[in-house]
């Protein structure tokens, strides 16, 4: 098979018709079933990849954990260069990969390339991260004793990535494990292949530039069954999933049997809070970008809206307004807000979905329907329901919105706290005493606890995660490095005695 006219670009990120989907030992190569990768916006294929078979996992494996003896050899702000060197070469890229992510997995252009620049910004902060893997000097109660901290590299990281951030999430992990002095073995999502393949060529190319092992960044296409042997491995300490809540449980279950670490990075069900003095226009523009971009297929979209019953009725009308308003459409399109949902499995789950609300009592106040189309696109639906209704406490991962009533602060606290997810949150208020009840301990329970702003779209800056069966995970920004390596607390006595702690006086 050739590539279609519109994949011309595919030359310039190392993509053609067929394409090997393993990259072990430095080198290319795929010996597992040939599979497709299609265009979500119609469905037809774009181009065959050859996944990875359990040889070339256990050989990219082997390889891998010898790299690692090299790698976290190589000081902390070389490290940090090399990552450096990837941001630089995403950026030569950053369209044409932009443009891969939103043709594969299905996002509209724009969020396409701020989905790579994710990536950018990721190893900026991990370039300065690097000379700041800082441990602590210790005050030592026994005379002539030092006690510090030592940081030092975990060896290797698994990361396994799902199809709605198919490259970024891989950023998250990666860029912070290589300076931290680990070596990566990523697993991307099965339905997005291209986009695994298309960034792991540009970092392979930065690596070979410098004479590094190739197996420093070992990356596989594959289902199931890579994904299990990463959590099986004893090789890898560390663990970090993306995914659903379900499988998130059972990754988790797998590797702590052999007693390694998860991160993990699971379901979301947020919520807007509206108060009757927020700034209305500025809700429900937030709204709609939390509800509706992504197609809702984001973990942070908003899920759920609560509204004062003051302004109930104001915000719902303007609401349905700007949801008249969306464009919905092929998403390389310019002006298109709403692409297709990721797969027509996706388009069947909304169709089952929607059933589901209106057996509980919801009420379609607009959408509701999917569109009929060679692509997976459906309507953005908004959904009055009660928020006692059992689908309420579920992730539908569609562009539906609940919508319902509170009256009191501490009524919406409780609607907000009441599902079994825990990731985002946001409340709009001018109100500081409402505020800080939200980001305090009697507040929202979710890792990201949003003000003014909507459940989407977080910087890097911060550790992103969530409580509850989100799964407690914290990756990017803060103190997330933390997680990638491993503390050491040394005592150290350069006297001639042998004081010992608590004042025990030992024979």
């Amino acid at each position: 098979m050739g590539l279609a006219k519109e994949y011309e670009f595919f030359s310039e990120i190392g993509l053609g018709p067929r394409n090997l989907g393993c990259y072990v030992n430095g080198a290319w190569k795929g010996n597992g079933p040939v599979v497709s990768s299609s265009n979500p916006a119609n469905n037809q294929v774009i181009a065959e990849v050859v996944e990875a078979s359990p040889q070339d996992y256990e050989e990219g494996l082997q390889a891998c954990n010898e790299a690692a003896k090299i790698w976290m050899q190589v000081p902390a702000p070389k490290r940090g260069d090399i990552v450096r060197q990837i941001g630089d070469a995403l950026r030569a890229k950053l369209h044409e990969l932009g443009r891969l992510v939103s043709l594969e997995m299905g996002k509209i252009l724009p969020e396409g390339i701020g989905e790579v620049q994710e990536i950018i910004d990721m190893c900026d902060f991990s370039v300065g991260l690097s000379r700041q893997l800082n441990g602590s000097v210790i005050p030592s109660e026994r005379p002539n004793h030092v006690m510090m901290e030592m940081w030092n590299p975990l060896g290797i990281v698994g990361v396994i990535t799902a199809f709605n951030f198919p490259c970024a999430v891989l950023g998250w992990n990666a860029c912070i494990a290589l300076v931290c002095g680990n070596c990566v073995v990523w697993k991307g999502a099965p339905t997005t292949p291209l986009i695994t393949i298309a960034m792991t060529k540009l970092i392979a190319g930065v690596l070979e530039k410098n004479n590094l092992p190739g197996a420093i960044f070992t990356s596989f296409c594959g289902g199931a069954e890579i994904g299990q042997a990463i959590s099986k491995d004893r090789r890898i300490p560390l663990v970090s999933f993306t995914g659903s809540s379900k499988v998130g449980l059972m990754v988790q279950q797998t590797v702590n049997e052999r007693y390694g670490k998860c991160l993990l990075e699971l379901s979301g069900n947020n919520a807007i809070v509206v108060m009757d003095d927020a700034d209305i226009q500025l809700a429900v523009r937030s709204v709609l970008f939390a509800a509706v971009g992504t197609a809702g297929q984001r973990c942070t979209t908003c899920r759920r809206l609560l509204l004062h019953e003051s302004i109930y009725q104001k915000v719902l009308e303007q609401l349905v307004d700007v949801y008249k308003q969306v464009k919905i459409g092929n998403p390389l399109e310019k002006g298109i807000l709403l692409g297709p949902l990721h797969t027509s499995e996706s388009r069947k789950n909304f169709e089952k979905g929607i059933e589901n609300i209106k057996s509980q009592g919801g009420k379609i106040v607009i959408g509701g329907s999917a569109i009929e189309s060679e692509g997976n696109f459906v309507q953005p639906t908004i959904v009055e329901i009660s928020s006692s209704a059992d689908v309420v406490k579920e992730e539908l991962f569609a562009p539906v919105l609940y919508v319902m009533k509170f009256k009191t602060l501490k009524e919406a606290i409780e609607i907000n706290n009441s599902v079994p997810q825990g990731l985002s949150s946001s409340i709009f208020t001018r109100r500081p005493e409402i505020i800080f009840k939200w980001t305090g301990p009697h507040g929202s329970d979710c890792g990201i606890v949003n003000v003014n702003i909507p459940t989407n779209g977080a910087e890097i800056g911060g550790a992103f995660g969530g409580e509850k069966a989100t799964g407690g995970g914290r990756e990017a920004g803060s103190d997330s490095w933390k997680q990638y390596m491993r503390r050491s607390t040394c005592t150290i006595n350069y006297g001639n005695e042998l004081p010992l702690a608590q004042g025990i006086n030992f024979g």
